[in-house]
Formats: C-alpha cells, structure tokens, sequence
C-alpha cells in the first residue's frame, strides 16, 4: 500500500526500534511507496512513512531492494555529498563513503553481508542515517 510521507522532524529524528518479522507489510508498503515517488526519491526507510522500525528499501543498479535491520560495518573513502530527502525540504552536505559493507537480515531474516559502492552505497548511507535519527 502506498503511504503517506512522514515530515514531521521530530519523529524522524528518533532512533528505530529493531525489525521483526511482523515488519513484512512494512517493507511491501516501503517497496509500494517508493515506486509511486521513483521519479524523484531513489530509496526510503520505514520511518518516512510513520514507521519507526530498522527497515530500508532502496534503488540497488535498477532493482529495489529490501534491507531489515541495516548496519554499516566498514567504510572507506569518506567525501561530502550534497544531498536532497522526501521527507525535508532543499538540499544539504553529508558525509559519505565511497564503500561501505554492509550486515543486515534478508525477508526470511537470515543475516547477510554485502559490500556497496558508489551511488547505491550513498542511498543506503543516507537511508541507514534515518533509520539512526540522523537528518541531512
């Protein structure tokens, strides 16, 4: 289901609680929402859309994908991105990493690791940030 975008600050400044399989309809209205905004939003976390759970969907090289309980575990190559959200209005510069792995639970909630780079690594950044209570 397509949700409303959250623009309150102050509930998108506080931390997410861990997913849980009960997230499941989370992550599809997650999935919904994004693709009704693709023109211009490129990744989301649950928190954007009244949520506050450790859930992420983003745009990985044309295919979305779904990411419960999201964590950066190494990251190298750190520079300034200038960067616009949904959920704020104008534009503002954050830290980023060229790379970053990742650890995070698939769908079925098994753990995984996998290593980003470049643009997909921004996005999942800037998604992991809201799910930590971090606005740009």
């Amino acid at each position: 289901m397509i949700r409303p975008v959250m623009r309150d600050s102050f509930f998108l400044a506080q931390k997410s609680s861990p997913a849980t399989a009960e997230d499941l309809s989370t992550a599809q209205d997650l999935l919904d929402t994004l693709e009704a905004h693709k023109d211009g939003c490129v990744g989301m976390a649950a928190n954007m859309i009244g949520v506050s759970r450790r859930v992420i969907a983003f745009d990985n090289e044309d295919v979305y994908m779904v990411m419960f309980n999201p964590e950066i575990v190494k990251s190298s190559g750190p520079y300034t991105a200038e960067e616009g959200c949904l959920s704020l209005d104008g534009l503002r510069k954050a830290k980023r990493y060229r790379s970053i792995k990742v650890r995070y639970q698939n769908e079925q909630f098994q753990t995984w690791f996998k290593t980003f780079t470049g643009w997909t690594a921004q996005i999942i950044q800037h998604e992991i940030d809201h799910c930590n209570g971090i606005l740009i």
